[in-house]
């Protein structure tokens, strides 16, 4: 196949379902050679019974493409290193690396046991740094011998990540800390040849057709918003190398929207040029709410 990323080799994580299934059809339809990850657990991460990255394989390789499955955990240090090591030895290379896996366990944060802040905190955030750390120490080593990559890696953050999301304090958690480590990991692995951005897509997955399902049943006519297709064009153009210089950057992604989100920036500002006292500074900040603009959590994220 041919395409923007024809000779390419991705891989996609939690790529069974969903977002991270579009993502690898869509690569796949652009030429490149895909490596399917999923565990195949349910939305609550315990383990289910069959193989939904087994079938992506199956569907690109019906439509002409080339894929393989992984089942790996990439939450622990070995599945994230065979990860990138399933993708060596099929293909020879790594050129995009697109972290998607997650689930959801929501709760109010006085009923959020600490096994379910773990557990979402361990499979998104914790799931992004290690396939990142894998992937990235192979571009390091390919640096080094002379041969540097034109690498891209795609983190999924979330509108709960950059806005928070009541009854979703683990996973608004975990989403933000996906921000933070794009931004630290654009500025670290520049001088390897690896672009790091991160999408914070509105869609419909297995995560959101049940907690928002008003909002994200499919239309019976019409352009589908909420279909995951959607996100993929953005995901492979990042994945690309026609995405060049692009890098520590988040990108909303939702139906035919795209928005460059430009995250904390300073508002109004107070300074006395001395020491506040409790009172004064007390004074101070409630003037200057009143000229910011209105900020808090959305009840309920889309992705």
């Amino acid at each position: 196949m041919s395409g923007i990323c024809h000779g390419r080799v991705v891989a996609v994580t939690g790529a069974g379902r969903g977002l991270g299934r579009a993502h690898a059809l869509a690569f796949a339809a652009e030429g490149a050679r895909v490596v399917v990850n999923d565990l195949g657990v349910g939305l609550d991460g315990t383990p289910g019974p069959d193989s939904p990255a087994a079938r992506v394989v199956a569907e690109i390789r019906a439509a002409g493409g080339e894929a393989v499955a992984h089942g790996g955990d990439i939450a622990t240090g070995a599945g994230a290193a065979s990860l990138v090591a399933t993708a060596l030895d099929t293909y020879g290379r790594l050129d995009t690396l697109v972290n998607n896996a997650g689930f959801l366990r929501d709760r109010m944060l006085v009923n959020l046991d600490e096994d379910d802040w773990d557990a979402v905190l361990r499979v998104h955030l914790k799931g992004h740094f290690l396939p990142l750390k894998h992937a990235a120490a192979h571009w390091r080593a390919e640096t080094k011998a002379g041969r540097t990559p034109e690498a891209r890696v795609i983190n999924t953050s979330s509108g709960a990540g950059l806005l928070g999301s009541v009854g979703q304090g683990n996973y608004s958690a975990a989403k933000a800390g996906i921000v933070g480590l794009t931004l630290v990991a654009a500025a670290e692995l520049a001088r390897y040849g690896v672009q790091v951005n991160a999408i914070a897509p509105a869609a419909r997955t297995r995560m959101t057709a049940q907690t928002f399902a008003t909002t994200m049943t499919a239309p019976p006519t019409g352009f589908d918003t909420m279909a995951p297709e959607n996100v993929s064009p953005l995901v492979v153009w990042l994945g690309s190398t026609a995405s060049t210089g692009v890098t520590g950057r988040v990108f909303e992604t939702e139906g035919g929207r795209i928005t460059v989100m430009e995250g904390w920036s300073p508002g109004p500002t107070a300074d006395k040029g001395a020491r506040w006292t409790p009172e004064e500074a007390g004074g101070a900040v409630l003037k200057l709410l009143e000229e910011a603009q209105p900020q808090g959590p959305v009840y309920g994220a889309a992705s």
